[in-house]
């Protein structure tokens, strides 16, 4: 017997310690005014509060005290059993009640289904109001659920017994809903589901004038949406109102129309539809009759039951209606055809959200219009300005591959758009997509520049282009301006170009072309400028997407062409530098037709400023990795007249101005000296013992250096020369005017008899003067046929040095006489008196006469 028994044990034992290690275990901790409530849905398990002897089990546990509780549950899997209901009620009996209604332990019980419950209360004869965040509340029949598994239901508690105000789901149209006095608010959701709730508001309404009432608020057509009465499954009995208040937007009309409707069994009154539209209309209607359609406004709709027959197998009041939104008025209709226009794309936008316009593709509404490349298109456009439309449109042009040489590109021109659209071009955008690696040169058209437009010289002209890089760094605004500089932009890789109205309002003023361009091999740095100052003004050079920053590792250049004749001043007016992560930020300036060392600063580097430049430069610009902060420069360029030059060729002309006034004042100085000079010289030397030699052009037949002719027997200083030096200054003292500028004869003694003056004869070899100092004796000659005798040679002394004196001067006098008149003596100073001479600037040309006296 043993041995039946035992195996009986061992079987017990384990089947015990099976239970007990499916057992699952939980600490719940209820929040304050909260009653967590386990309910089980079969009695495959239980569920026990505490532990130890004092451990209760049941198939309910209810908790109310807001303290950790153990609650321990006889299964593995609860959540296949048991349900969770999470109660808190809410008193709104004061007019200031506001309480915001939130799930509580939301992210507790997972596992297990739950039902959070929210009990409301408010004053007799009021109504507790539920606020719902938007975008609201919509209702769904009582069979369906919600999309999130989150399923709102609202029931009111009534003297007959609760009733079911309907089940809802989150983002619908319903903004607020009353129910009359006391009710329920439940939130269902599934185990597994995370919850996901509406924190609705719970406040006291006013006073009651139904069992429910509801606040929808429409949105723009087309939109439909459902609504049910209470009880809808099994029908409502009370003679009660209900009540939709509907919002329609401007521009909309509405339409009802009654789905499902089963009648009550009515002892009393009937069932009646009452309209309110606006503030003045209102009607009447049954159930059965035709209801609103194609209305505009807001409106009202309050449906009275009757007093119903409640029994068995009598249906109550059961109503299902839909409301439909939609656009009123006739839409303008057109077509676009992009067939034949390759890579030409439409988009249409309207810019004012708050317009009633609506736009449809092909029947179908769109917020934004798209017309890709190459296809056609069926429009429509409802109560949409012209105003608050945009039209934009797209090329795609696919250049030519480049091999070593340039290649000339298509101009930029914009095509004719269908007429029919009802907007005008408002900006035009043109893609320029390379095939291989290469250069895409933008160039004006022929005789115009290109000006980019800067804080300190924006373009003023009547379109503007916006010249980005594919990937949307842009390169800068630019505009055909006739103070333009830029003579052609190379950008590397593909291009985006923009067009957009400046001063007038819509492109398709505008024919084009606008630009050029050209493909050639590819450039190292990311834009190439090639730019010509204008002589009038400065010049600005701003650095790609000013002043946003140049793309980090990018380069920029500008090759500034330079008239001659002038040079240029660079001035960095605004330069943003970054913190480099990697490398540096560099500018350098070099010449383009010389080796000379070029300058370059970095971002730790003061800028020089300002830079000069002879000829023309090429300026070039590099960004780093930065860090912090961008790599910004705006430059300034002005153009300065060279003088070196014209300085020159003024001081020529100066010169050559001045040598000509001088010999000018030469010329007429000679031609006065030569009119004031008498032309007959008529001189005579009186012979006392002798007659006269004749008058006339008489000379010395040797000059004065071979004979006689310049030697004196006596001089007599004051009577000679007095009458040339100032009387009242001393005789020692000579001023050089003495001579005035005349070269002097020596003085030699006379060495002849004193006793007799011989007769002057034709032919006399009596007479001769005793040349003393080694001087040989040399007998009179006979007189010379002229007085104009050569002047005497400079003495070896210069005259003009006080050095120069002749000691062998002595009291003389030297007679002479003019024409035959009487003698007229000059004393010649016979003192040692220091002679200073002065020459003459003309006594080489003109000799001046001779007089001499024979003792």
């Amino acid at each position: 017997m043993c041995s039946c028994v035992f195996p009986v044990c061992i079987g017990l034992i384990l089947l015990q310690i099976h239970k007990i290690s499916e057992c699952h275990k939980i600490e719940v901790s209820p929040d304050s005014g909260t009653i967590i409530i386990f309910k089980a849905q079969s009695q495959d398990c239980s569920v026990c509060k505490d532990e130890g002897p004092s451990q209760t089990c049941n198939s309910e546990l209810e908790l109310t005290e807001a303290q950790p509780t153990t609650v321990t549950f006889n299964c593995s899997q609860p959540g296949d059993v048991f349900n969770v209901e999470i109660n808190q009620k809410i008193d709104c009996s004061t007019t200031d009640c506001s309480i915001i209604a939130v799930p509580l332990n939301s992210t507790r019980f997972l596992e297990f289904t739950r039902t959070f419950n929210w009990d409301l209360k408010v004053q007799s004869g009021k109504v507790f109001q539920l606020d719902f965040p938007s975008p609201g509340m919509r209702q769904i029949k009582p069979s369906q659920s919600c999309p999130d598994k989150n399923t709102y239901t609202i029931i009111a508690y009534q003297r007959t017994g609760p009733a079911n105000i309907g089940s809802f789901c989150r983002n619908g149209p319903i903004s607020r809903i009353q129910v009359l006095y006391r009710g329920r608010v439940t939130l269902e959701v599934p185990k597994g589901t995370d919850l996901n709730p509406s924190d609705f508001k719970v406040s006291m309404g006013p006073a009651a004038r139904g069992v429910v009432e509801m606040d929808v608020k429409l949105p723009r057509g087309p939109f439909s949406v459902d609504f049910f009465t209470p009880d809808y499954a099994k029908g409502y009995y009370d003679e009660q109102k209900m009540k939709w208040n509907f919002a329609v937007k401007p521009m909309q009309n509405f339409t009802v129309r009654f789905q499902h409707y089963t009648p009550p069994q009515c002892q009393k009154k009937a069932v009646m539809c009452d309209y309110a539209l606006g503030d003045k209309t209102s009607f009447t209607v049954a159930p059965t009759e035709t209801q609103p359609a194609n209305k505009q406004g807001d409106f009202s709709l309050t449906l009275t039951n009757c007093d119903a027959k409640k029994v068995a197998n009598v249906p109550g009041l059961s109503l299902n209606f839909n409301v439909e939104v939609f656009r009123s008025g006739t839409p303008y209709l057109c077509t676009v055809d992009l067939r034949n226009e390759e890579g030409l794309s439409l988009q249409i936008e309207n810019k004012n959200p708050e317009s009633y316009c609506e736009m449809s593709l092909n029947s179908v509404m769109q917020e934004k219009i798209v017309v890709p490349a190459g296809t056609k298109a069926d429009l429509s456009f409802l109560d949409c300005p012209v105003q608050d439309l945009q039209l934009t449109a797209t090329k795609v042009i696919d250049c030519p591959s480049v091999s070593a040489r340039d290649v000339t590109g298509p101009s930029l021109t914009i095509p004719t758009l269908d007429p029919s659209l009802p907007v005008s071009l408002h900006q035009f955008t043109w893609l320029l997509r390379l095939q291989d690696q290469s250069t895409v040169d933008l160039m004006p058209l022929k005789g115009s520049r290109l000006h980019q437009s800067v804080p300190d010289k924006q373009c003023n002209e009547r379109v503007s282009l916006l010249i980005s890089e594919t990937e949307g760094s842009h390169i800068g605004q630019f505009c055909s301006a006739a103070e333009g500089t830029i003579q052609k932009i190379q950008i590397k890789g593909n291009v985006s170009i923009t067009i957009t109205p400046n001063i007038i309002k819509y492109l398709s003023q505008e024919k084009g072309p606008f630009l050029t361009i050209g493909i050639s091999p590819e450039i190292t740095e990311n834009v190439i400028y090639t730019v010509s100052p204008l002589i009038s003004g400065p010049m600005y050079l701003a650095t790609p997407n000013w002043p946003d920053g140049m793309n980090p590792s990018s380069s920029a250049s500008w090759i500034i062409n330079i008239p001659q004749e002038y040079k240029a001043e660079l001035l960095f007016s605004n330069v943003s530098q970054p913190k480099c992560d990697s490398g540096h930020t560099e500018v350098s300036i070099g010449s383009l037709d010389s080796q000379d060392q070029t300058q370059s600063w970095r971002e730790d580097q003061s800028f020089i400023v300002p830079v000069l430049q002879q000829q023309s430069f090429y300026l070039n610009m590099s960004n780093c990795e930065p860090k912090s902060d961008r790599f910004a420069v705006l430059s300034k360029i002005s153009l300065l007249k060279e003088t070196k030059k014209f300085l020159g060729i003024i001081l020529a002309i100066v010169g050559g101005l001045l040598l000509l006034v001088i010999i000018a004042v030469i010329v007429v100085c000679v031609i006065r000296k030569r009119k004031n000079k008498p032309n007959n010289n008529t001189s005579s030397i009186f012979m006392p013992s002798g007659k006269p030699v004749p008058l006339g052009n008489a000379g010395f037949p040797k000059t004065r250096a071979d004979n006689e002719s310049h030697v004196y027997a006596s001089i007599d200083d004051p009577t000679m020369y007095g009458y040339l030096g100032d009387k009242n200054q001393p005789t020692e003292v000579d001023n050089g005017a003495w001579s005035n500028g005349h070269q002097v004869d020596a003085y030699r003694p006379f060495t002849g008899p004193t006793n007799s003056i011989p007769a002057a004869m034709v032919s006399s070899t009596k007479y001769s003067l005793d040349i003393r100092e080694g001087d040989a004796f040399q007998p009179f000659l006979n007189p010379p046929n002229t007085f104009n005798l050569p002047r005497p040679h400079s003495p070896l002394i210069l005259q003009g040095s006080l050095g120069f004196e002749d000691r062998r001067m002595m009291d003389n006098t030297l007679n002479t006489f003019k024409s035959g008149r009487d003698i007229n003596p000059i004393r010649l100073s016979s003192d040692k008196s220091r002679l200073q001479p002065q020459m003459d600037s003309d006594s080489d040309s003109y000799p001046e006469p001779e007089y001499e006296e024979t003792m």
